[in-house]
């Protein structure tokens, strides 16, 4: 695979058959389209190389990840980049490099030690499986902003957790904690918070001890048409935001969040 200094955004390494990618943009690890990149460049060469049988996704930091920065409003745009803008993207690009991370092959542990909100929510959903702790929180917090969810999150949610679990998450933007999200399906193992990582790697050496193409053959079935439908998912995402970030609702749910407020919002 790649060296791992081709990432700058990541820790990159494989020991006893297991891959570790670790994002590093500490405390909340917000992320952004190049983040997105690496990760499924990352992922892509794993899949290529025969001494990985299993990844773990972890993060440094506080949170696993925080979402996208969305700064004024104004950092996640809805069009095109614009020639020389390293601080604006577009989220169809985004969403495009999302996709590559559903289509990788091998299978992967998230290590959920924090928080993943909004968008890294949706990164959370990549993995496999998922080993948190009481201080994991899952949050879908877009309609709190006055907003649409994002990262396949319209499918990858209701397909993980049921059609109506997941609409109690995003009508209600509601944080749930460790425990109940290992209630309702969310989290597959939940730990104290200082052994997620090595739990999460113990669960990924018992993967690699098995076949490994058995392993991918039946994840393939399992997860056939997953990139496909969250290539479409994500379609109609970006057109929900696209119109919702115009909207007077929005640009007040980024105000009181960025505040530590509660919105006003007047459905306009």
């Amino acid at each position: 695979m790649s060296n791992s200094s081709d990432y700058s955004e990541l820790g990159v390494g494989i020991e006893d058959m297991v891959a570790t990618v670790e994002i590093r943009r500490p405390p909340h690890n917000f992320f952004d389209r190049e983040l997105i990149r690496q990760l499924a460049t990352a992922f892509e060469a794993l899949d290529g190389d025969a001494t990985c049988r299993a990844i773990v996704l972890a993060a440094e930091g506080k949170s696993f990840c925080a979402g996208a920065d969305l700064g004024d409003g104004d950092t996640l745009t809805f069009g095109q980049q614009s020639e020389g803008d390293t601080k604006r993207y577009a989220a169809g690009d985004l969403y495009r490099e999302a996709v590559r991370l559903f289509a990788v092959q091998k299978p992967i542990i998230g290590a959920i030690h924090g928080p993943a909100v909004g968008g890294g929510l949706g990164l959370a959903m990549v993995p496999d499986l998922r080993v948190a702790c009481p201080e994991s929180r899952f949050v879908a917090n877009f309609t709190k902003l006055g907003f649409h969810p994002g990262f396949g999150l319209t499918v990858t949610l209701p397909e993980l957790i049921g059609q109506s679990q997941a609409a109690l998450m995003f009508y209600t933007s509601r944080r749930i904690k460790g425990e109940e999200a290992l209630s309702m399906g969310l989290a597959d193992v939940l730990v104290p918070r200082d052994e997620v990582r090595a739990t999460a790697h113990q669960l990924a050496r018992e993967i690699a001890e098995c076949s490994p193409l058995g392993v991918m053959a039946t994840r393939a079935n399992l997860r056939r048409g997953l990139a496909d439908r969250v290539r479409e998912a994500t379609d109609r995402e970006l057109a929900a935001q696209t119109r919702l970030k115009a909207t007077h609702d929005f640009k007040e749910g980024v105000a009181a969040m960025a505040e530590r407020r509660l919105p006003n919002f007047e459905g306009r």
